[in-house]
This record gives structure tokens, C-alpha cells and sequence, in this order.
């Protein structure tokens, strides 16, 4: 089966990441957002990428021609000619399965639809739709231009031919792809959610300071950075809604929240993005340890 055109579902930090990688892969990619300013602003992101990709000599088209390829709609039926479906929307049960049934109502009989989530049971988005073995998961990594993974989730309706075409379109956007299974967290956050929370218990308990297990895992491990700095990173608000859903199939410890994690998120410190965390980021060039930890 060939994918030409690609819909992807959602303008934010990922869904314009998916989009951008799509269009400089060569496919005409619409995206739908529920308002035109989530699209300025995540088309601003698109050219701003494009122009630095453009300047360090990374794409081989000039940033207007890729752009060109793209197009923004807060209409679902200007969806309905897509191949593959991306849907890449906020992190909630609900909402995606609105959004699969309305998809559902648009898309052609053979279109794949596939969803970002990292976290959420791909089985449990399927079920809404009429398409289980055209279902899939594509988890993409954040900055999706920069990170090479993206895990190609199956299911057990998913289809050999509609797993092998995804694993294929994957490698055209010049990823990685691995394939894994609907196990909640996948292979990545499966490994690195137990590690993250071990950071932290680690902490709490007094083996050594935030400072020190972040340059210990550098140093020790090669890892490009420590664990609070990936929390910070990564959103600790994000992190503890994984917790939960990883903690909720597997009932291990290994998953469930530690207090420290649990009081950050409820005092609002969700790392980066709201400028506290483990790390305090007034000076974002050079952010310190928070204080009161």
C-alpha cells in the first residue's frame, strides 16, 4: 500500500514536529487544530525549525518548498483524502476516542489511522473505531526533527500489511522505527519511567543530591543528561500521569509515583515549562537546584 498524503491530528509541540518530518520527507500533509491560532502557532514553530535546519545545510529544499507542502485546516473534512492519520492531541481517553469517531466519519475505507500516545493502551483507542486492524501506534520522540526513534505499536487486530506499511513510512521520514507491542509504556518508557522514579526514591532517601545523581548517571553512564534534568525536560507533570497509567496495568511499585514527584506536580513545578522543577530555571542558561527539596 502507498501513503502519499498524511493527516495529522493536532498542531502542538508534536503534532507540527510529525508534520514538519512528513513535509520534508515529501508527502502533502494536512493538519487540523480546533482553532487557527494553534495552527499559527505551530506553523510559526514549523518555519523557525525549517530556517535552522536550512542554515546548518541539514534539508535539501529550500524551507518555502517543504512548507509548501503543508497546510493547516480546522475542518476535518479537509482531512479526508489522507493515507495515514497521525493523531497526536492531548493525552485523554475520552477526547482521542471523539476524535477516532469523527475521523471515522471522513476517512476512506483503507486510510490507517495511527495515534502518538505514549502512554495511553492503543487496544483501548482502537475499540471506538470501525478500522481495529488499520490501527496502530507511531510514538514519535520530542523534538521529533531531531530524535531518529519512533516505536511502531501493534496490536493484536492490527494487520501484517498495515504493521509492515507503517514500519515502511517511518523509515521514509528518515526514522528509526522498532516494533513493539500494545504493553503500556512500550520498550522506552517501560526501561526509563522505573529509572526516572528511581532518581527520585534515590533522592528522597539520601544517597546524594540532585546535583550529584545528575552528574553521576553523565559521567558513569554517558548519558547525555541526568535524570532531574530529563524529568525537567520531559515535564514531571507528564511523568506522573505515565506513572499512573503504567502503574494502573502492572500494579509494581517500580511504577507508582513517589511522594516527592506527587507534591511538585500538585504545587505546580512541572520542570521546564513553567520555569521550576528539580531545577529552578529564572536563568534558563543557568538553572540551579530548586529550593525546599
Amino acid at each position: 500500500m502507498q501513503i502519499k498524503n498524511v493527516g495529522v491530528i493536532g498542531c502542538g509541540l508534536m503534532g507540527s514536529g510529525i508534520a514538519q518530518v512528513a513535509a520534508t520527507a515529501g508527502f502533502h500533509v494536512t493538519v487540523l487544530e480546533a482553532e487557527q491560532a494553534f495552527l499559527d502557532k505551530g506553523f510559526r514553530g514549523i518555519e523557525r525549525s525549517l530556517a535552522k535546519f536550512a542554515e546548518k545545510g541539514t534539508i535539501t529544499e529550500k524551507p518555502e518548498t517543504i512548507l509548501a507542502r503543508l497546510k493547516g485546516t480546522t475542518s476535518i473534512d479537509d482531512l479526508a483524502g489522507s493515507d495515514i492519520f497521525i493523531e497526536a492531541i492531548v493525552e485523554n481517553v475520552p477526547e482521542k476516542h471523539k476524535m477516532y469517531i469523527a475521523l471515522d466519519g471522513v476517512a476512506k475505507k483503507d486510510a490507517i489511522f495511527a495515534t502518538n500516545t505514549s502512554s495511553i493502551s492503543v487496544t483501548e483507542l482502537m475499540a471506538v473505531t470501525r478500522r481495529p486492524e488499520r490501527f496502530i501506534g507511531l510514538h514519535f520522540f520530542n523534538p521529533v526533527p531531531l530524535m531518529k526513534l519512533v516505536e511502531v505499536v501493534r496490536t493484536i487486530a492490527t494487520s501484517e500489511e498495515v504493521f509492515e506499511a507503517a514500519v515502511a513510512f517511518a523509515t521514509k521520514l528518515e526514522k528509526v522505527p522498532v516494533r513493539t507491542t500494545d504493553s503500556s509504556g512500550f520498550i522506552v518508557n517501560r526501561l526509563l519511567v522505573p529509572y526516572l522514579l528511581d532518581a527520585i526514591r534515590a533522592y528522597e532517601e539520601g544517597v546524594g543530591s540532585i546535583e550529584d545523581i545528575d552528574n553521576a548517571m553523565k559521567l558513569g553512564c554517558g548519558y547525555p543528561m541526568g535524570p532531574f534534568t530529563l524529568l525537567d525536560f520531559v515535564g514531571l507533570d507528564t511523568c506522573y500521569y505515565i506513572t499512573h497509567v503504567m502503574f494502573e496495568e502492572f500494579k509494581e511499585k517500580r511504577f507508582a509515583a513517589p511522594p516527592l514527584l506527587k507534591r511538585m506536580v500538585m504545587a505546580g513545578w512541572y520542570g521546564r515549562k513553567t520555569g521550576k522543577g528539580f531545577y529552578d530555571y529564572a536563568d534558563p542558561a543557568k538553572p540551579v537546584v530548586s529550593k525546599n527539596l
